[in-house]
């Protein structure tokens, strides 16, 4: 699954350190999210869509997209 979640991370200027924080994940977690290393949970998802006040699938798509 591919994601913009780096990109909306850097227009709030946010480290993966700040938007772990925000989320309540390691900084780990956000750093696999971002690589496509990992797939969040459907709440993880939620929450990030909700702090970024976006829908989730402005933010998250299939590789095939």
């Amino acid at each position: 699954m591919k994601n913009t979640l780096r990109e909306l991370r850097a227009e709030r200027a946010w480290t993966q350190a700040d938007l772990s924080e925000e989320l309540g994940v390691s900084r780990q977690t956000v750093n696999a999210i971002e690589t496509g290393k990992y797939d969040p949970s459907l709440p993880l998802a939620f929450r990030i869509a909700a702090l970024f006040d976006r829908p989730i699938e402005a933010i998250f798509h299939p590789d095939d997209r």
